[in-house]
C-alpha cells in the first residue's frame, strides 16, 4: 500500500536504482545517514525544508506519477511539482470552461461548495453542543447565514456569507479547544497557536485536494466559487472547503484537547507562531491517520477512507460538468 512521505529536513533527494535516496542536511552542513524509500510505495511527498534535487529525479517521479508538493520557512503551500496530466480530457475541459463562463451554471456549483462547507461546519457545532459545549447563539447565526446562500446573484456575494460564517465558526472555536486561545483569524505568519495549527492543516487539505484532483479528469485551474487566478490551483481551493471541517478542524481538536500538542511544539518570534518539527511530525500522524479513517458510504454501500471521499466528490462534480448527474456536496451523515 502507497504512503505519503513528509520530508521536514532539508536534504538531497536522488534516485538510487528503483529507489529514492534521501540525505538530510543539518544547519551546520554536515548530512545525516540516507534513508531509502522504495518508489513503487510511494504516493507523493511533503518538502517541508529546502530540497536538493536535478531534472533526472523528477523525471523519474514524473514517470512514477509522484507529485512533491513543497512549503515555505512559514508553512505556506509555495507549489508543486506534478507528473503529466495524462488524465486530461478536451471534453471535460470544455465542460468545465463553460460552467465557469455561464454566471448561472457557476452559481449552481459554488453555492453547493458553501452549502456543504457550512453544513459540516454546523455538524462539527453540533457534535461538542452536544458534549456540553454551549453554542446554541453561534449555531443559530450560521443557521441563518445559510438560509440566504442560495438567495445571492453573485460570487462575491456568496464569498462574502462563506467569510461570516467562517468567522462566527471561528467563534466556537474558543469554546472547543480546552487550553489554548483561537483569537482573531491571522496568517502570513499566523499570530498564535490556534492559527498556526489552522494555516498548516489548511495547506495540507488543498494538497491533497490537488492530488485527488489530479486523478480525475478535471482542470485544477477552472474554479467555480474562488476566482482562478495565475500560479494557483484554484479548484483544489473550492473543495477543500467542503473538507477543512472535516479533516483539519477535528483534527486540530483532538491535538489540542488531548494535549497531544502542547505549547513546546510551537516557535514564537516577534510578530509569528509555528510549529516547530516535533510539532509538525505530531499533526501530520494525526492528520494521516485521519484520512485513513473508513466510514459506511450510503451509496456505495461499502467501507471508504476519507481520502477516498476526495476523489470521490471529484467524481461527483465530473459527473456535474457532464451533465450526467447534478452534483450534490458531501455532507457528514454522522
Amino acid at each position: 500500500m502507497k504512503r505519503t512521505y513528509y520530508l521536514f529536513n532539508p536534504g538531497q533527494l536522488s534516485r538510487k536504482d528503483n529507489t529514492l535516496k534521501f540525505t538530510p542536511v543539518a544547519e551546520t552542513g554536515i548530512t545525516d545517514k540516507p534513508r531509502y524509500l522504495p518508489v513503487e510505495g510511494i504516493e507523493e511527498l511533503y518538502a517541508f525544508g529546502s530540497l536538493d534535487a536535478n531534472s533526472a529525479l523528477y523525471n523519474f517521479l514524473g514517470k512514477n506519477n509522484i507529485p512533491v508538493h513543497f512549503f515555505d520557512y512559514y508553512e505556506n503551500y509555495t507549489g508543486s511539482f506534478m507528473p503529466r496530466d495524462h488524465l486530461l480530457s478536451g471534453r471535460m475541459l470544455l465542460a468545465q470552461t463553460s460552467h465557469y463562463m455561464s454566471n448561472t451554471k457557476r452559481q449552481v456549483i459554488a453555492k453547493n461548495f458553501i452549502e456543504g462547507a457550512s453544513y459540516n461546519i454546523l455538524k462539527n457545532m453540533k457534535y461538542y453542543h452536544n458534549r456540553g459545549k454551549d453554542m446554541t447563539e453561534i449555531i443559530e447565526k450560521i443557521e441563518q447565514l445559510r438560509k440566504s446562500i442560495h438567495q445571492t446573484t453573485a460570487i462575491d456575494q456568496l464569498m462574502g456569507i462563506e467569510g461570516n460564517i467562517r468567522m462566527t465558526y471561528y467563534d466556537a472555536f474558543n469554546l472547543i479547544i480546552n487550553d489554548f486561545s483561537m483569537g482573531n483569524r491571522t496568517k502570513q505568519p499566523p499570530q498564535n497557536e490556534v492559527n498556526a495549527l489552522i494555516s498548516f492543516g489548511n495547506m495540507i487539505c488543498y494538497s491533497q485536494c490537488l492530488r485527488a484532483i489530479h486523478q480525475t479528469q478535471l482542470n485544477p485551474v477552472i474554479s467555480f466559487l474562488h476566482t482562478p487566478g495565475e500560479r494557483r490551483y484554484s479548484l483544489a481551493l473550492d473543495l477543500a472547503e467542503i473538507f477543512k471541517p472535516l479533516l483539519v478542524d477535528r483534527v486540530i481538536f483532538k491535538v489540542l484537547n488531548k494535549k497531544e500538542i502542547q505549547e513546546k511544539h510551537f516557535d514564537k518570534n516577534l510578530n509569528s507562531c509555528m510549529l516547530n518539527s516535533s510539532g509538525k511530525k505530531i499533526f501530520v500522524q494525526a492528520f494521516e491517520d485521519r484520512l485513513s479513517e473508513t466510514i459506511k458510504h450510503r451509496k456505495l454501500n461499502r467501507n471508504v477512507s476519507y481520502k477516498h471521499l476526495l476523489k470521490l466528490e471529484c467524481y461527483k462534480l465530473s459527473k456535474h460538468l457532464l451533465e450526467i448527474e447534478d452534483y450534490k456536496p458531501f455532507k457528514m451523515w454522522w
